[in-house]
């Protein structure tokens, strides 16, 4: 007999879930008991208690997000990771029951595991991106029941716009992207099973010889530079060195201040050495434009 490892994977998340929905619901006092004794004296199994209890809610708030193609027990933990969130901030003093304040940090751990992972692309950074990527799909269908059209058209996405109070730009985008679906780049070329979309690729990186060629004409410019900065004086050597050979050269100012002498007399000797150098290279080489 074939066995079907994802039919069993789903048995068994279901099997996970049922047994999470078995947890017993607490008591106010229960619920306060349990949350002062983690709050003050930081008891896990207290802790523990309540994280039992409460996966149920997290279940609920988990099924709400499985539309999006992701597996049901990775929303699941992501819930568990915001009840454990709750239980660190809630304070029990309050007239408010766990579970109002819990429910909220289950939404919000929950959605930004969606957001992260339902592309690869990012989705949603702002508040109206957030709104529109978890009401669009179900403003749009609530006004296309109606209509024959798969699409929205001006006066919807302006419905929607106006509801969520959203730039309609927003919304235009935010449909635009939802239509689109990550497309791996070893997928078949439509009805082609002999060509993939990674094929097609362009490498920008230089080929093997344009590589060595780069680096033979890097060396050659270093043995010229290296000659004709020998046909230098000490004080020319200094100043080409500082105004051009630095990634971060000295003014004529500072380089005047360091010599002591004025930056008139700088912007001369800087002159005079450039006009030496470029007498040299064209001395030995046939066009200067090989070298620069």
């Amino acid at each position: 007999m074939i066995i079907d490892k994802n039919h069993l994977s789903k048995l068994a998340d279901m099997a996970f879930i049922r047994q999470l929905m078995k947890e017993p619901l607490l008591e106010k006092a229960e619920e306060t008991s349990l949350t002062l004794a983690w709050k003050n004296h930081h008891d896990e199994e207290a802790l523990h208690q309540l994280i039992k209890s409460f996966s149920r809610l997290v279940v609920s708030m988990a099924l709400r997000f499985r539309f999006y193609g992701l597996p049901l027990t990775d929303l699941i933990q992501e819930g568990v990771v915001g009840l454990l969130y709750a239980a660190e901030r809630f304070d029990p003093t309050r007239e408010v029951r766990f579970s109002t304040y819990a429910k909220w940090w289950i939404r919000a751990t929950i959605q930004d595991y969606v957001l992260r992972n339902w592309s690869i692309v990012r989705t949603g950074s702002t508040t109206a991106q957030k709104q529109l990527f978890f009401n669009l799909k179900r403003l749009k269908n609530q006004l296309l029941d109606f209509s024959s059209s798969s699409t929205l058209d001006k006066e919807g996405r302006e419905s929607i716009a106006h509801t969520l109070h959203v730039n309609l730009r927003d919304v235009e985008e935010m449909e635009k992207r939802l239509s689109l679906q990550d497309l791996s780049l070893n997928t078949y070329i439509h009805n082609d099973t002999t060509q993939i979309w990674q094929e097609f690729l362009e490498d920008e990186r230089p080929g093997a010889d344009t590589t060595i060629e780069n680096a033979d004409d890097a060396l050659w410019r270093h043995h010229w530079l290296h000659i004709a900065m020998e046909q230098l004086n000490e004080r020319e050597q200094f100043v080409i060195y500082a105004r051009r050979l630095q990634d971060d050269p000295q003014t004529l100012e500072e380089l005047g201040r360091s010599l002591s002498i004025s930056k008139e007399r700088v912007r001369q000797i800087e002159a005079r050495a450039l006009h030496k150098m470029r007498h040299v290279l064209i001395t030995h080489i046939h066009d200067i434009r090989d070298v620069f």
